[in-house]
């Protein structure tokens, strides 16, 4: 009998908590593939989206090391919806394809549950076809801010214009096929709620 391979998607706004919950799953058994670590292996020095990048954008994108300059273009990209799509247009398709290496990869090692740890999975809109469960992790919005200045040290600000660029909050919940309330609970009780969910995954 054919093994079932189950394609989760794990999504959340910045703080509400997915990278830890990403980390629960790992360690209950779960191969996951995270779009934000290929996205800095990428554009790490030498990596494969570094001379589209120059060419786009000239030195102003790049560190002393030659390695994307993250800050700058964090900030032009939410300043400029136009610069934002060619920052994507360069790094996604990159990502993309590193993501499929890794689930094949995954496959072939015997795991049955592999999850896309994806923050722009709602905004990307080309996801939803290739998953078989979406998991939202949600919090409010003044949550997220407050974990975020604490975590990074960031004005409100700047929290602000980036949870501007993402998907709304009803949005995110709306294409959430099972939801983790990350609010008021300890790390513990996170962890608990996790691996129930694991469970349900044949973790």
């Amino acid at each position: 009998m054919p093994r079932v391979i189950q394609r989760i998607g794990l999504t959340g706004g910045i703080g509400s908590g997915k990278s830890t919950v990403a980390h629960v799953l790992a360690d209950c058994g779960a191969a996951v593939v995270d779009a934000d670590a290929i996205a800095r292996q990428v554009t790490a020095p030498g990596g494969a989206a570094i001379g589209g990048l120059v060419r786009q954008f000239g030195a102003q994108a790049m560190t002393a090391e030659g390695a994307m300059n993250r800050d700058q273009m964090r900030q032009l990209a939410f300043g400029d919806p136009a610069i934002r799509r060619q920052l994507e247009a360069i790094i996604h398709p990159l990502v993309s394809q590193e993501s499929v290496r890794q689930f094949n990869a995954a496959v072939s090692a015997g795991h049955t549950c592999i999850v896309f740890d994806v923050p722009l999975l709602v905004e990307s809109g080309r996801w939803r076809q290739q998953l078989d469960r979406i998991v939202v992790v949600d919090c409010t919005e003044t949550t997220q801010i407050s974990r975020v200045m604490a975590r990074n040290g960031w004005a409100r600000e700047g929290v602000e214009k980036i949870m501007a660029g993402q998907a709304s909050r009803a949005e995110r919940l709306a294409a959430a096929d099972i939801c983790i309330c990350n609010e008021g609970l300890p790390l513990k009780g996170l962890e608990r709620l996790v691996r129930q969910l694991a469970i349900r995954f044949g973790l």
